[in-house]
């Protein structure tokens, strides 16, 4: 059997554009996002200064726009019908110019051309006209968000490959927590954890699985220098540390399979934890078991968060508050919405979340757990099913 998704549910997608466009009166949908792209056709690329587009036309054709080195990379894709290219950027006429003589000729510019963004962008150096100005006189609308709002809510094949992400994460943690001892660096054990994992994840699935995604293939778990006291530090970046007793831990695990990534964390420690520890572990164990209760269908994202920040209120916790309670995942590690006070998204069934309230202690270390739900008729179901008691995320110790 093999693990993707199915023709039928792209098409799904899409037509759920092409109901948006036959309500907007479009006559095509220009995406930049290689999200959405991906989203939309599978066709998973490296984003570079080079601008790449896929031209969603009101008939349902499909037609990727590539610089000419990706010409034969998007042949590939069984979900793409018409390939069109530029020779490189910027060129002699810039390939935005371009994408608009191919928007002309199809006829859209007599209507008007949707966009998920008025023309490409890049940190990678790219310079250009927006689309609007290389349209002219001809219009365009951009709806920035309608397809982050149709990835909000996740098909039973999208839930199905974040359930596999699930599994291959959940060996890479049990190999990064097994060797998890004093003495050895922080990237040594993330390497040869994430290395074991991705060999049996790649030897089990083998062909079954696709031939890429828009991410990193395999499986991966790590601490990314949330070692010791540095493990106060949310966003953390590997400082290469040397494990030590009386550590605390914040790893993260997660696998990518067919583009799809779950999110688990967990807060350990290098032999027998003290009692300052013991206590803020305590603490956050039982706010992470408040938001779970908080997440039903039909209540807003905000409410989660609402009901954390009450118990940071009662116990009197505002020093050690960081971040807000959650937020959506799938394709990207950060997705929309979020448990997040000033998000009133209403909570519905498909939804995927991680759920993760931190405590953040100078000189003592972090506390998070972080699992990925997935939100049923009436609750949620876990995805992640790591271990999550304190007695049994000790490393060092036999």
């Amino acid at each position: 059997m093999r693990i993707g998704l199915s023709r039928a549910e792209y098409a799904r997608r899409r037509q759920a554009v092409l109901d948006l466009m036959r309500e907007k009166e479009f006559g095509a949908f220009v995406f930049f996002n290689s999200t959405n792209i991906f989203y939309l056709t599978g066709f998973a690329f490296i984003p570079t200064e080079r601008p790449i587009a896929l031209i969603l036309s009101a008939d349902g054709r499909k037609t990727i726009f590539v610089p000419r080195l990706e010409e034969e990379h998007a042949r590939e894709f069984d979900e793409i019908d018409d390939v069109q290219c530029y020779p490189e950027y910027p060129g002699k006429t810039h390939p935005m110019n371009l994408l608009a003589e191919i928007l002309v000729k199809m006829g859209a510019a007599k209507t008007t051309v949707g966009a998920d963004a008025d023309g490409y962008s890049s940190p990678q150096g790219y310079r250009g006209p927006k689309l609007s100005e290389a349209l002219s006189p001809g219009k365009m609308e951009v709806v920035r968000d309608f397809i982050s709002e149709l990835r909000a809510i996740k098909s039973p094949e999208e839930i199905a490959l974040i359930r596999e992400s699930a599994r291959w994460g959940n060996l890479a943690h049990a190999l990064l927590q097994e060797y998890s001892l004093p003495g050895r660096t922080e990237d040594e054990i993330s390497m040869r954890a994430s290395m074991e994992a991705t060999i049996a994840m790649l030897r089990t699935l083998g062909d079954s699985l696709p031939r890429g995604s828009s991410t990193r293939t395999g499986a991966h778990a790590g601490f990314r220098g949330q070692v010791g006291p540095n493990s106060a530090l949310p966003h953390a970046v590997s400082i290469n540390a040397v494990l030590k007793t009386g550590d605390v831990l914040v790893t993260g695990a997660t696998a990518n399979v067919a583009g799809y990534s779950s999110e688990l964390e967990r807060t350990m420690f290098v032999g027998e934890p003290n009692a300052v520890q013991r206590k803020f572990f305590t603490l956050m164990k039982q706010a992470q078991e408040i938001a779970f209760e908080a997440i039903r269908p039909g209540r807003r994202c905000s409410e989660v968060d609402d009901a954390v920040r009450e118990f940071f209120e009662k116990e009197k916790l505002w020093d050690y508050w960081r971040h807000h309670t959650g937020h959506a995942l799938g394709l990207l590690g950060h997705e929309a919405p979020f448990f997040d006070t000033g998000d009133d998204t209403i909570i519905r069934p498909g939804m995927v979340f991680s759920v993760e309230p931190g405590l953040y202690v100078p000189g003592v270390g972090g506390f998070r757990h972080s699992d990925t739900v997935v939100v049923t008729e009436d609750g949620i179901d876990f995805i992640t099913y790591y271990p999550r008691k304190l007695d049994k995320l000790i490393c060092g110790v036999k």
